[in-house]
């Protein structure tokens, strides 16, 4: 298995992951999106709130900030020490106060005082509620790790996808009417002044969105019942796009996703073994 970076920086990641089966592909994607951890906002007491929105609601915007993780500062609560009493190690604390004022104030994300700078919410302008005057809201927050199967709330992705490599064929029968070029969304087709037949346009092949109006096109043009153009999927080469909502930077995403399939597989494979030795004693 190899991977192949396109781009890479702290919240996007580009790349082609082959020399692999779908399988591992939809189970790297799942990983990313639904088994690591990030913190999010779990609990909140509520000392004051005469804003415009219900308690309940205000916990629910909060509970959707994307907040700064550090993996190697936390643990999920079910595996601390504490016995899920609730401690610095597992937890994140928040406070906000804050009081309208002549003519209206927006409450953001930024008036979120976190105990730990670290752990700040990723964007400060995230708006919360607006307060009018004598509108007050006083609150206390708890973060804690967990994962995206747990809720939406602790996915450190917002976009993760895949799609197989697109291979492009022009076969002899091609006689360079056109008609696929013009049909192609992504532009991936060209026709150059001179030739005989249709070209892939330069860096444009992994533009491909493996729709097949190319080949749709082609056959109505005339050709025939077969087109001369062919769209084909390489199964064993896969184009990621990985997104992270800023939490957690994608190659840490990607890491700990390789790790918990690591740690799946080791999991799997000693059960297996126990299975077989067991079979094994009560056939001898």
């Amino acid at each position: 298995m190899d991977i192949s970076f396109i781009r890479l920086d702290e919240h996007v990641a580009r790349f082609i992951l082959s020399g692999t089966t779908p399988a591992f592909a939809n189970s790297f994607r799942r990983a990313m999106i639904s088994e690591v951890p990030t913190l999010a906002i779990e609990d909140v007491m509520i000392y004051d709130n005469n804003s415009a929105l219900f308690d309940e609601i205000l916990a629910h915007r909060l509970g959707l900030i994307p907040l700064k993780t550090d993996l190697t500062a936390y643990v999920r609560r079910d595996e601390c020490s504490c016995d899920g009493e609730g401690c610095s190690s597992c937890q994140a604390i928040y406070t906000l106060s804050v009081e309208g004022v002549e003519g209206g104030k927006t409450v953001y994300s930024s008036d979120l005082i976190p105990q730990d700078p670290n752990t700040i919410p990723v964007d400060a302008n995230i708006p919360l509620v607006k307060l009018e005057m004598d509108q007050k809201v006083v609150l206390e927050a708890r973060a804690e790790l967990n994962t995206g199967k747990e809720h939406a709330k602790w996915e450190s992705t917002l976009a993760c996808g895949y799609k197989s490599y697109p291979i492009i064929k022009v076969d002899d029968r091609c006689d360079a009417c056109g008609m696929c070029v013009e049909e192609c969304p992504k532009g991936v087709l060209v026709l150059k002044p001179g030739n005989k037949f249709v070209e892939v346009a330069d860096g444009k092949l992994e533009s491909c969105s493996l729709c097949k109006l190319c080949e749709h096109a082609c056959i109505a043009g005339g050709i025939g019942n077969e087109p001369a153009i062919h769209i084909i999927s390489d199964n064993t080469r896969y184009i990621f796009v990985v997104e992270s909502d800023g939490s957690l930077p994608v190659n840490v995403i990607m890491e700990r996703a390789f790790l918990y399939i690591k740690e799946k597989s080791e999991s799997l494979i000693d059960v297996l073994s126990d299975i077989s030795g067991r079979i094994v004693n009560e056939e001898s």
